[in-house]
């Protein structure tokens, strides 16, 4: 028996190995999946453990490999095909057929450019840039939020000053340049948290489209893009549900047909109530209260085959509580609130005269109230600084579509009412009640527009919009010296005073704003455009900070401020791939803008009756030159792109210092970053995986820093001479996200991806702000980080239909 045992174990053995030896032939066709033709010199590789194999197809798609028994991962690739991989078990001789879909017929998961096939070459407009929602979802995300103001700068001409800021620049704009749509409801403020999350529900939009060159004559009221952001009408068939849950926060969208194939809606939330997490990190942190949440429903109406109504209602609200930062003046605060909420509501009626003819007329209505509370440190009281601006409505438009023709012609008529600052005191003894003067505004506007391919190769995009502003009382207008001449209003020079009452006009401006695109096609695949754009903003922000805060002030075109205007000349050259796989485009732009608004040394905004005396007038031009590459179809996809741009002010009212900045010459506005490189790239891995990438890369924003420190009465002060004349570091930041697709696949109706992203992958402290400190006898300068060290997170989305 001894003897017998040793025997078997090493016969069992040798069968064992014996049997590994033995090499079995894995055989087929790889053929393409659409016109089921094969496929030659298709590369088919074979991995067993640590060991690789491969081959090409013959002419005929035939392949054939020997390989030992085992799991293998089979890949085979081709140069437009998607690649096919799968794990497969060996244990015979097997015979497998492959077919491989063409990259050509895919869905492009990635869209940079208009809505549509091969438009970015044939449509007679420039700087028409779109991001497919999907795309959008599967990018890096800080904290695991998808953001669709965070993505924006991931392409040409669209930046921030930071990683905390309140909007996006874009082409040499400002933030309040910018007109932001959610489903033709204007947002005033675009982010949560101080500009670390926007305000748009992701899992509700459908779309977004970014005009920053060529403006359709429809959008008006702002100087330099429109982003028009619309939310998906719900299944009027099926029930969907769909959510997500991270640290951050927690989404879920409900859609449900009411009466089925007639009437559906939807509703999205979103709410960030954990902060206790920031308490849980740091001692530092007890304080700091940070909540937001957002929701929106729309209820959708299919009437009959020629009337549709739609309804839409949103609301967002923000709340941060600190006593890192500074309370209101004259209040002894233990902390400060900084709340805001946005409120809109829109109906809208579309009525289809005939196949080719339609009309949509649309109500609005929007209201934006921020405030600052602070608590008083002897009781509870809080002290609140409230405002709030309220923007109504009507529009209708009419479109005529013909085969080569699209013409549109619209009118529409906007309301206007600001409460530019009211503190109440509550019970305070300390603090009076003051409240500044209502403002209200009357904006009229007719416009018409004519889409037409003249020929093959030229197409003509000319629209024409006339805007008309009424400043409506009841108000008082001061007169100072020597404004007839153009000097800048003064405090001490006010001559006397006007009295409005309600809905007198107390000062009216208005202009034709012309909008034309040109294009002429080379091939098929190529096109060079011209563009030119003109627009008026009768309603811009007034801050002195370098990014605008939820408080900041909004404040209409008056007798002092006038609109400004701005002109845009822009030319590009645009080419796709034979199957619309790449997409190249090079663009060049000239902004020039009249009658920006900077402010004095020193000057203060807040509870101020008369703003004007705080500021000055200006021009600014901006120019820049934006290049990318997209690849839109395949395994990899993705895009890169630089820019160029430069962002100059001039404000020179007079001889007096007062009436100058940096002494009458042209300087760097606070968001001038000459160049930007962005790089966004997604690997799909089969059905499961995906793999996403973002690199950004830009010069540092210009800041303003003392020249020097005089000691008066045992107290230091900054002294400082010209604006803007240092720049923080360069910035820079890697980005990772890895998608895992509904991995168990048991449920089909309930589809499930976990999302793992890691913010600042290689931990780089990014410059924010550099301030100053005095400590003792000596004044330091300091560095502000948002960001300094990697962050990951973890989110769970979900889908049940």
């Amino acid at each position: 028996m001894q003897r017998f045992l040793p025997s078997a174990l090493l016969l069992i053995i040798g069968a064992t190995m014996a049997q590994a030896q033995i090499l079995y032939t894995l055989s087929g066709t790889v053929r393409d999946s659409a016109s089921q033709q094969p496929i030659p010199r298709a590369a088919v590789v074979l991995d067993y453990e640590k060991a690789t194999t491969g081959t090409y197809t013959d002419g005929q798609g035939n392949f054939s490999i020997k390989t030992r028994s085992g799991q293998h991962v089979l890949v085979v690739r081709q140069l437009g095909f998607v690649p096919y991989r799968a794990t497969i078990s060996i244990r015979e001789n097997r015979t497998l057929n492959v077919f491989l879909p063409s990259v050509s017929s895919q869905l492009e998961e990635v869209v940079v450019t208009s809505k549509g096939y091969d438009r970015n070459v044939r449509q007679p407009l420039l700087g028409v840039s779109q991001i497919n929602i999907a795309t959008l979802k599967k990018m890096p995300a800080a904290l695991g939020e998808v953001d669709i103001l965070r993505s924006l700068q991931m392409l040409p001409g669209v930046t921030s000053v930071g990683e905390a800021a309140n909007g996006v620049n874009i082409r040499g704009g400002t933030t309040d340049q910018n007109l932001i749509l959610l489903d033709d409801t204007p947002i005033f403020n675009p982010t949560h948290m101080f500009g670390l999350f926007s305000v748009f529900p992701p899992d509700a939009v459908s779309g977004l489209d970014l005009y920053k060159g060529n403006v359709p004559a429809r959008y008006g009221g702002r100087a330099a893009s429109v982003l028009d952001i619309s939310l998906r009408n719900p299944d009027l068939n099926q029930f969907h549900l769909t959510g997500g849950v991270s640290l951050v926060a927690n989404r879920l969208t409900v859609e449900t047909p009411i009466v089925k194939g007639k009437l559906a809606l939807m509703v999205s939330g979103r709410g960030a109530f954990n902060d206790f997490l920031l308490r849980a990190v740091s001692p530092r942190f007890d304080n700091i209260r940070a909540k937001f949440g957002d929701g929106t429903a729309k209820l959708f109406w299919r009437v009959n085959d020629n009337n549709t109504v739609t309804a839409m209602g949103y609301l967002s609200q923000d709340l941060f509580q600190t006593n890192l930062l500074g309370s209101l003046a004259n209040v002894n605060a233990v902390n400060t609130q900084y709340a805001q909420q946005t409120a809109n509501g829109m109906v809208r009626w579309f009525h289809a005269i005939n196949p080719r003819l339609n009309v949509q007329t649309t109500a609005l209505v929007s209201q934006y109230i921020p405030r600052i509370l602070s608590t008083e440190d002897s009781t509870d009281n809080k002290v609140v600084l409230k405002q709030s601006l309220l923007q109504r409505q009507l529009k209708s438009n009419l479109n005529y579509q013909l085969e080569n023709q699209k013409i549109e012609i619209g009118l529409s008529g906007t309301h206007y009412r600001l409460n530019p600052g009211e503190l109440i005191p509550g019970n305070s003894l300390a603090v009076n009640y003051q409240k500044t003067p209502i403002e209200n505004a009357l904006e009229l506007a007719i416009h018409a527009e004519d889409e037409i391919s003249l020929s093959d190769k030229l197409a003509l995009s000319a629209g024409l919009r006339y805007s008309h502003f009424l400043n409506l009382g009841p108000s008082v207008v001061r007169r100072y010296a020597g404004s007839e001449t153009g000097a800048v209003p003064d405090a001490t020079t006010v001559v006397d005073s006007t009295v409005y009452g309600a809905g007198q006009v107390t000062k009216q401006y208005g202009g034709l704003e012309p909008r034309l695109g040109l294009r002429y096609a080379l091939t098929p695949n190529s096109s060079i455009k011209l563009g030119y754009n003109l627009m008026r903003q009768y309603l811009q922000v007034i801050t002195n900070t370098t990014t605008p805060l939820p408080t900041s002030r909004w404040k209409t075109s008056d007798a002092h401020i006038q609109p400004q205007i701005s002109q845009l000349f822009s030319a590009g050259y645009f080419q796709n791939s034979k199957n619309n796989i790449f997409e190249l485009s090079a663009e060049v732009y000239w902004r020039s803008t009249q009658h920006i608004l900077d402010y004095k040394p020193g000057a203060d905004f807040l509870l101020q009756p008369y703003p004007e005396t705080q500021l000055l007038p200006g021009r600014s031009k901006a120019y820049g030159m934006e290049l990318m590459v997209s690849k839109k179809k395949g395994e990899l996809t993705g895009w890169v792109n630089y820019t160029y741009a430069r962002t100059l002010n001039q404000v020179n009212m007079g001889t007096d210092f007062q009436q100058q900045i940096n002494n009458g010459n042209w300087y760097s506005a606070n968001y001038d970053r000459p160049h930007s490189l962005n790089m966004s790239l997604t690997i799909n891995q089969g059905k499961h995986h995906s793999f996403s990438f973002n690199f950004a890369y830009s010069t540092g924003r210009p800041y303003t820093a003392p020249e020097g420190f005089i000691r008066y009465q045992n107290r230091t002060y900054p002294y400082y001479n010209e604006r803007n004349q240092y720049r923080l570091p360069d910035y820079h930041r890697l980005d990772f996200a890895w998608n895992i697709y509904n991995p168990s696949m048991k449920n089909r109706r309930w589809q499930g991806h976990w999302t793992f992203t890691v913010y600042n992958l290689y931990g780089r402290k990014n410059v924010y702000s550099i301030f100053f400190r005095t400590e003792g006898q000596a004044t330091n300068p300091y560095r502000l980080s948002i960001f300094g060290a990697p962050i990951p997170s973890l989110t769970y989305n979900f889908e049940f239909k």
